[in-house]
Formats: structure tokens, C-alpha cells, sequence
């Protein structure tokens, strides 16, 4: 006779005391009386992992996000035990493990300050109505702790006290707040005592990461499926600590310098005569500019791979004719696909089983663009092989230079979860699970099925993909921009503080929708749009056509002046931009810094938002309101030149900074070196004779760097790049400038014009490898620039009162 048929919960379980420890060379297992597993891994003496099971095993260990040429590898390590804890101590680390509750704590080893230690550490619950567990770790907030990270969040940079979830959703017209939106990336930065760590919780399902927000002293993070499985990174520098999560999880390779300049969008540009007529506005403006886009509107009836031929009868003609005048032509593809007969597509997804299916049998039917569509199952190997072999006729045969991967979080309209159902099921690489797992990674397999196709049709040249959703790891494959955001000026402080925190969470190659994407921007918000955007390493302005009109020439001349003058300054800098693409993809460095993570030992910048570095030496701060003559801002320690004249700032504090609707605050870090090109219409338009190296004197010694290529291909992987290493000396009389070049690649021109400023003295002799050199030799002119031959190895400029 059955008495009692309810379930007995059991609400959070805890780990018990350790009855066993076992070490294989980097791994330790200590196992619980309760039959838990702690499995810690040493991947590198900064860097440990985490990882629970609950019941005595583990599920296969596999990841997406883990780039397979991570670093693996550790200088020191040793272990110890005592009455009550397990010690494990690397070069950097000393990590106790206590034996009574399997509770970690975790000790700089230099100082042994204590930098991350577990609160309630980790329990779980069981998941009665999903089955599994939902994992949760709790860890103590330290006395004035700071957290960044976790990609595309709407929030001010510092994220104590709030409270996130990760779960990638397609979020039209969002807002400051909203949450969750286009992203899922669960790693952030730790911040106190003037040390950082990072936590990387490599979980797919939807997770939570809670910063003292319910208790004000413990953050948590937990997740509905899997494992607790996470990463330790220590820095104490925060950007040791990204380098670090860049290598773990993988860095792009270089894109084509093209990529870099100023794109023009819109949903959507049709016919293939309006195509033209936007062409060729932008170079009888001349108004610099790379790509133009074809939205969803160049397809019939919106099905992925076809043309209307109505408004593009004649599509590889289109794109050549634009290729002429410089323009590479980026289109769309969305990953539903029409449920149609006879559409090949369709068909032969169908005939081999392609598409993503629901628990019980029947495909995942929804309602996109094309009307009914199945969905790809990009999780399994065969569907992205399949999928990349799609591109051959988009980019091999027309000449359709990038792809725009949008609506793969996958969106689905008219439904109230905006996506599949839970019970959808998908292969995921060989391990079967339901969306629960595979919803956040959906769009990243999507991405790299995609960039896989481009990378072999694109050959010899260099893959340009573009994608909204993402998780961690996806930016090996991809660029990406930050949704459908709104044309406010809320909005404009929401993508500044967005592509801040991307670059924080390892994804630099990120911009906004400028000017907004919904609803219609006024001129003076385009330009101070434009005058943020020319500073994101991904610059596209693209707006709905329900709105009206957003390219630079359709508010009024003082506005289109000014959109001219800042693309023709990011087209200047695109030696300085690209050197910065160079160190983010081999040293993991974010080419934007929020100020904290410039300077994270001057306390001021822990909460700044609005400001930022882009590159190394380029302050900049936007303006962020409207009728602004300037604004307020925070100038970090040390000496910066104001970019419009050369005024010298002392930093350490905030001040006023003059901008009226034609200038926005911008410094350059002195002793920096500034490449720059001549304006250009495009990338390629003209040879480049000569470079300026724009010079800003310091008492003292600097570093700078220039990365130079073929601009795309691939012989930058053989060695044919140059790599010059700049080191600036000043001294009250004399400024020295030495110069180590590597690799074999040989730059069109031959000559630097280096064009200095702030030099305190009046030049009377010039060095150039310890031979004195006639004025006239090197074309001393009063403006103080001097030409030299590009190869110097040192350089003095020597000066009197």
C-alpha cells in the first residue's frame, strides 16, 4: 500500500569532510564521505580549475569555450597536508583546501594575502522538475571589492551590488538594466586591495552570478544543469588576468586591416540602384568608407543563400562594380531556414537529417523572416561542415567579402521564451543534451560553422564575420556588435559602457549600432555618436529603415563636417588601431580600457564609466548629453597632451574639459608615438610613401610599438611582418628615440615624418645613428617636423634654450 508519494527535497546539500585525496601529476581529487568530488587542476601557476561532481562521477569533460592551444604548463608545485587542510603551492598561488567541508581559500604566495576564499563554497539542490542539479557557489565579497566583466551587460562597469543573468536572448529595443540581453559570458574580475583575480565558470546552461546584491559581503554564481566548473585566474594586474582568460579561451586571428575602417548599414539597402546611390554618395562626399551591408531584404522572400533577383538581377556584378571603388559587400544570413519544397537549402537539410529536433521526434518548427523554419543543429560537426559548404557561391563565386550572423540566439518570434523550447535537442559534438545546455553556445557554433565556410572561400585572404550572440570563446571566430539598441542618449552612455566591458571579458572586436538602431537620431546625437564610434575597434553605423534615413549626410553640413573629420581621424590612426588589434590577439591585451583597468591602483577609477583608453596611449571621453560646450572628467596619473592643441594636462584628478559640438575630449599619454596614415577613401585607395609618427615628448622613458603586414593574407604567419619597438628618451636637452625592427616584411614606403610635440627646447643638432645630419638632410621645418629614413636605429634630437 503506498502511504506517501511526494519527493522528498532536500533543499542545499553541502559537501562533507574529505575521506580520500589522490594527486596525478597537475590533478587532485579529494573525494567526500557525502560523495562529493573536488577535482583541482593546476593549468599554470596563476591559473587553477575547479571542478564538482555530486555524485561519485563526473560527465565527459568537454567544453566549447576552451581554445585548444591554451597554455598549459607550471613553473613550481608542491603540495603539503596538516591536521586540517590539503596545501597546494605554485609559483604564484597557495591554495588550502579544508578538509572538514571542502571549502577553498586561496593566498597570494609572495605576501600570503589572502585573495578568494569560499563563503558557503559549494552546494547544490537537486533539479526535480529538469533533473541534474542546480550548482551554486557562494565566496566572500572582500572590504571594498570591485567587480567588471561579463560581456554585453547594460550596467556601469563596477557591477557590486547588482545581480546578472546569463541566458542569450534576443532583446529588441533594450534598455539600461535590462538583463539578460544578446551575450552569455560568465567571467569576471575581482578587484581589492590593489590585486585583481578572475573567475571563468564555464557552465552553458542558464547561470547567475550575484555580486553582493542579496548579502552585501558574498558574491555567488550558480547555474541550472551541469557542473560547477570553473577557472581561478590570478593576475595581480587586471590585465594579467585577461591575458590570461584570453589564452585560455582563444584569441581571433588579425583581421584585414579593411574591417577596421568605417562600415555603412541598414535593414536594408535594396534595390541593387539604391545600393549604388549610397556608394557612391560616400565618395562624392568623400567620406572614408569600407563596407556597405546587405540586410535580409537582397534574398527571395528572405531565405538564407538566395538572391531576389528582381532588386539584384545581376549580383556578382553589383559586388565587382563596388569592389571597384573600394567598397566590400557584407550580407546577412540568419540561421532559420524556410520550410519550403524544392528550396535546396531546405531539402537538403532534410535528406540528411540536419535539423534541430523537439524530445518526441518532430523538428523545432518557428516563425522568423522566411515565415515556418527549421533550424540547423549547429552543435553537431556534420551540420557546420555542411553549413560552411554553403558559402561557396555567396564567397567564392559572387565576391561577397563578410557575413553578418544575426538571430542566432537563436530568436524565434512570436512565442513568449522569444526561442526553442527547453525540449529541443541537439548533439553537441557527440555529448546529447537538450536547449537547457545548448541554447547559450547555439549562436557560437553557428559563428564558427560560418567562419570555417569564409575562411575556405575567402582564401588567400583574411575571413570578416560579424555575430550578435555569443559565449565564451566565440571570439576566436568573430567580430560583434551589440544589438538593437535604441537612437537615445541613454543609449549612447549604454554602448560606451558596453564595449568597455566586452574588452574587459576577452571579446575587443566589438562596436554599436551608431546612431541607434530603432527610432531616429538628431544630428547632434549622431555626431557625438560618430565621435564615440570612430574610438570601438568594429565602426558601423546601422539603423531600421521604418525610422528614416541615418547616413552621414542626412541631417544637415555642420553635422556631415563633423561625421567627415572623426571617420578621416580613425582612418589616420589605423596603423595605431591595427598595431592594437596585434597585441590583443598575442598578448590577450583589451584594445579598450576602461580607466580602472589602465590604472587599478588609483582608487578614483574603480567606478568610472565614461572614460577610456583606446589602445594604449589615446584617453578619450565622450559626450554624453545634450547642448554639452564640455564636459567633466577623470584624467588618470600622469602627464597627457590634449589631442586638438597640444595643451599639457596633469592627471590625478577631474577637471573641465571644453567640446563643443565639434571636438570631444581626447589625450594622448605622454611619450607616446602615434602611426599615422594619410587620409584614404578607403583601405588600399593609396600607397602609403611615407608615415607620420606623431611624437609627444616625455621626461623619461617610453615604450611603443608598430605592427605592420600586407594588410590581409596570411604571410604575416611565415614571418612576413614588421614589428618595430620603439623606446623614447627624454631628457631636459635632448630626446632620444631608438628603434628594433623584427620580422621580414618590407613597408611600400621609406621615410618617417615624425612630427613632435611638447619638445621644451629649441632643436640645434640631429643624430641619426651617431652621425650628425645636415637640417636640411632630414627637412627641419618650424612646425617641428624632421623626415628620416624608416630603418634608423637611433635617433637624437638635441636642443639648447
Amino acid at each position: 500500500m503506498i502511504i506517501n508519494t511526494e519527493i522528498d527535497k532536500k533543499g542545499n546539500q553541502y559537501p562533507s569532510n574529505i575521506v580520500s585525496c589522490k594527486k596525478d601529476i597537475d590533478n587532485f581529487s579529494f573525494t567526500t564521505e557525502n560523495g562529493v568530488i573536488l577535482q583541482v587542476t593546476v593549468i599554470r601557476d596563476s591559473v587553477l580549475r575547479f571542478r564538482y561532481a555530486t555524485d561519485s562521477h563526473f560527465e565527459n569533460d568537454f567544453s566549447y569555450a576552451i581554445d585548444e592551444d591554451a597554455s598549459i604548463g607550471f613553473n613550481h608545485l608542491e603540495t603539503d597536508e596538516n591536521d586540517n587542510m590539503y596545501i597546494i603551492t605554485t609559483a604564484k598561488l597557495i591554495c588550502h583546501i579544508q578538509k572538514k567541508d571542502l571549502k577553498v581559500k586561496i593566498y597570494d604566495v609572495l605576501d600570503k594575502s589572502i585573495i578568494f576564499e569560499d563563503e558557503s563554497g559549494f552546494h547544490w539542490e537537486e533539479n526535480y522538475d529538469a533533473g541534474g542539479d542546480i550548482v551554486k557557489m557562494s565566496n566572500v565579497a572582500q572590504e571594498g571589492e570591485s567587480f567588471y566583466g561579463m560581456g554585453d551587460k547594460t550596467a556601469s562597469t563596477n557591477m557590486r551590488g547588482r545581480r546578472f543573468e546569463n541566458w542569450v536572448t534576443d532583446s529588441y529595443a533594450y534598455e539600461r538594466g535590462t538583463d539578460p540581453i544578446y551575450k552569455a559570458i560568465p567571467f569576471y574580475i575581482g578587484l581589492h586591495h590593489k590585486k585583481s583575480y578572475g573567475i571563468f565558470f564555464d557552465n552553458t546552461f542558464r547561470s547567475f552570478f550575484d555580486f553582493a546584491h542579496e548579502r552585501r559581503h558574498v558574491t555567488s554564481f550558480w547555474a541550472q544543469g551541469g557542473e560547477m566548473n570553473y577557472y581561478f585566474i590570478y593576475g595581480p594586474k587586471m590585465n594579467d588576468v585577461i591575458s590570461s582568460y584570453s589564452d585560455l579561451t582563444g584569441t581571433p586571428e588579425l583581421p584585414p586591416l579593411w574591417t577596421l575602417g568605417y562600415h555603412q548599414c541598414k535593414w536594408s539597402y535594396y534595390p541593387e540602384s539604391k545600393v549604388k546611390e549610397i556608394a557612391q554618395k560616400f565618395r562624392e562626399l568623400k567620406i572614408p568608407c569600407d563596407a556597405i551591408y546587405l540586410d535580409i531584404d537582397y534574398m527571395e522572400n528572405f531565405k538564407c543563400f538566395t538572391w531576389n533577383k528582381e532588386h539584384f538581377p545581376n549580383p556578382k556584378k553589383m559586388v565587382d562594380e563596388l569592389a571597384e571603388d573600394g567598397f566590400k559587400t557584407i550580407a546577412i544570413i540568419d540561421p532559420g531556414i524556410k520550410i519550403e519544397k524544392d528550396y535546396n537549402i531546405y531539402e537538403e537539410g532534410m535528406d540528411n537529417g540536419y535539423f534541430c529536433k523537439r524530445a518526441d521526434g518532430p523538428y523545432m518548427r518557428g516563425k522568423v523572416w522566411p515565415g515556418e523554419c527549421y533550424f540547423p543543429d549547429f552543435t553537431n560537426p556534420k551540420v557546420r561542415k555542411w553549413w560552411s559548404g554553403l558559402f561557396k557561391e555567396l564567397i567564392g563565386d559572387i565576391g561577397i567579402k563578410g557575413v553578418w550572423n544575426d538571430m542566432n540566439e537563436p530568436a524565434v518570434m512570436e512565442v513568449p521564451n522569444k526561442t526553442f523550447p527547453n525540449d529541443v535537442r541537439h548533439d553537441y559534438d557527440g555529448n546529447p543534451c537538450s536547449h537547457r545546455k545548448a541554447h547559450n553556445i547555439y549562436g557560437m557554433q553557428m559563428v564558427k560553422a560560418t567562419y570555417e565556410g569564409l575562411k575556405k572561400f575567402t582564401y588567400p585572404k583574411r575571413p570578416f564575420v560579424i555575430t550578435r550572440a555569443a559565449y565564451s570563446g566565440t571570439q576566436r571566430y568573430t567580430s560583434t556588435w551589440t544589438g538593437d539598441n535604441i537612437a537615445t542618449w541613454d543609449h549612447l552612455w549604454i554602448a560606451n559602457v558596453q564595449a568597455q566591458r566586452m574588452s574587459m571579458s576577452g571579446f575587443s572586436f566589438v562596436g554599436s549600432d551608431i546612431g541607434g538602431f530603432a527610432e531616429q537620431p538628431t544630428g547632434e546625437l549622431y555626431a557625438r555618436w560618430i565621435q564615440l564610434g570612430v574610438f570601438h575597434p568594429f565602426c558601423r553605423t546601422h539603423s531600421s529603415g521604418d525610422h528614416g534615413d541615418q547616413e552621414p549626410w542626412s541631417f544637415d553640413d555642420e553635422v556631415l563636417d563633423i561625421v567627415r573629420k572623426f571617420i578621416e581621424i580613425r582612418y589616420q590612426l589605423l596603423p595605431y588601431l591595427y598595431t592594437a588589434f596585434w597585441r590583443y590577439i598575442n598578448e590577450g591585451t583589451p584594445i579598450l580600457k576602461s580607466l580602472v583597468l589602465f590604472d587599478q591602483e588609483d582608487l578614483q577609477t574603480h567606478d568610472r564609466t565614461d572614460e577610456f583608453i583606446f589602445g594604449e596611449k589615446i584617453l578619450v571621453c565622450p559626450i554624453l548629453e545634450p547642448n554639452a560646450k564640455g564636459r567633466r572628467m577623470y584624467i588618470p596619473r600622469g602627464k597627457w597632451y590634449n589631442f586638438w592643441d597640444d595643451e599639457i594636462v596633469e592627471g590625478g584628478r577631474e577637471t573641465w574639459v571644453d567640446a563643443d559640438i565639434e571636438s570631444v575630449p581626447i589625450f594622448i599619454k605622454e611619450g607616446a608615438i602615434l602611426p599615422k596614415y594619410p587620409v584614404q577613401q578607403y583601405v588600399g585607395e593609396k600607397q602609403i610613401d611615407e608615415l607620420t609618427l606623431d611624437v609627444y615628448y616625455k621626461k623619461g622613458k617610453e615604450k611603443n610599438f608598430l605592427y605592420e603586414d600586407a594588410n590581409d593574407g596570411y604571410d604575416y604567419k611565415k614571418g612576413r611582418f614588421s614589428l618595430r619597438n620603439f623606446t623614447l628618451v627624454g631628457k631636459s636637452k635632448e630626446l632620444i628615440i631608438q628603434q628594433h625592427k623584427f620580422g621580414k616584411y618590407i613597408t611600400d614606403y621609406d621615410t618617417f615624418k615624425i612630427k613632435l610635440h611638447g619638445l621644451p627646447f629649441k632643436i640645434t643638432t640631429i643624430q641619426v645613428n651617431n652621425e650628425e645630419i645636415n637640417f636640411k638632410d632630414v627637412k627641419v621645418n618650424g612646425d617641428n617636423t624632421i623626415i628620416v629614413n624608416k630603418d634608423f636605429t637611433e635617433l637624437h634630437i638635441k636642443g639648447g634654450l
